[in-house]
């Protein structure tokens, strides 16, 4: 369990990451035990929150341990395209979604074909891609293009070609209707679940303006706090600080909400060796150029300095 270094003199320091090591802590020592989707079993609490003023720069990166925030971009830039295929991550090296494809590939196949290799025949072959590496309508489809339908006569419904782009819409109503409480974007389509390879963990966020500081809450159904949530912090933050600088505002607070939010206990090696460490420094974020869309940005536009974390910490991720 975590060393006598870790006492509530050390938990007082004002560091943010005590926020997220004590989230960890209260769910190892204290959450239920409990059975879930992937049978590997979990210890759980419900109800958790974290708060991150993100002036000057600063941006929820863990220190102890890496969190590859440039993999986490790169993500959350395929979400805004609205993307359901894996092809275009494979082909940055971003391997994230992977394994939900592959899990499927090999039951339905019987091929015992490895991870590396999957990957590459996803980016090698596009009809493989196509078959194999879709997503179903997750995340970035219901972000800019959640479906429409309307009346085609005989009591019957077609879909519209073209959905509702909610990135756009909050950009547009943030500019002009600050003061709205309706700055919401939504990922957790009732009737499309069933067909998404996962259904969405971070469904909503919702945008608050007051002064010129822009915050955001984002709301989180399911939390693997071990894996998920460094890089949802960090996703969270990257989307608050677009939308910021396409409203020109400034970044206010990132404010994260967790409904079930665990810990996979197959994880007792990483958990015990973060709870070991002390957060230190503090990384700081900058968008290098500003595109005329929230649409248009690309890695190169980020430059991250200050962040020197402690190494790595690997753990296997439930599918």
């Amino acid at each position: 369990m975590a060393s006598a270094a870790l006492t509530a003199d050390s938990r007082a320091q004002p560091h943010w990451e005590w926020q997220y090591l004590n989230l960890m802590r209260r769910i190892w020592e204290q959450g239920d035990l409990r059975v879930d989707r992937t049978g590997v079993g979990t210890r759980s609490v419900f109800g958790a929150e974290l708060r991150f003023d993100l002036s000057g720069g600063a941006m929820p990166l863990l220190s102890t341990k890496r969190v590859y925030w440039k993999t986490a971009a790169r993500e959350f830039l395929w979400f805004l395209t609205g993307d359901t295929n894996i092809r275009a991550l494979c082909a940055q090296g971003v391997e994230i979604w992977t394994d939900w494809p592959l899990d499927r590939f090999r039951r339905e196949t019987g091929e015992e074909i490895s991870r590396a290799d999957f990957s590459a025949r996803i980016v090698a072959d596009e009809a493989f891609a196509a078959l194999w590496g879709d997503l179903g309508p997750v995340y970035g489809k219901q972000w800019v293009d959640w479906p429409v339908y309307e009346p085609a006569g005989d009591g019957l419904f077609r879909q519209r070609a073209k959905g509702i782009n909610q990135v756009a819409e909050l950009v547009e109503s943030l500019r002009t209707n600050p003061g709205s409480r309706r700055h919401i974007i939504e990922g957790w389509n009732v009737a499309e679940l069933d067909a998404m390879a996962l259904p969405p963990c971070h469904k909503t966020y919702q945008f608050h303006i007051s002064g010129d500081r822009l915050s955001c809450l984002l709301y989180q159904r399911s939390c693997d706090v071990a894996l998920g949530l460094p890089f949802n912090l960090f996703g969270g933050a990257l989307f608050l600080r677009l939308v910021a600088q396409q409203c020109d505002l400034e970044p206010g607070e990132l404010v994260w909400m967790g409904g079930d939010v665990h810990l996979y206990r197959n994880h007792a090696a990483l958990v015990e060796e973060q709870l070991r460490r002390e957060p230190a420094g503090e990384a700081h974020f900058a968008i290098t150029r500003r595109p005329d869309s929230i649409f248009s940005y690309r890695i190169e536009d980020f430059q991250m300095t200050g962040y020197e974390p402690q190494a790595h910490i690997s753990a296997p991720v439930a599918v």
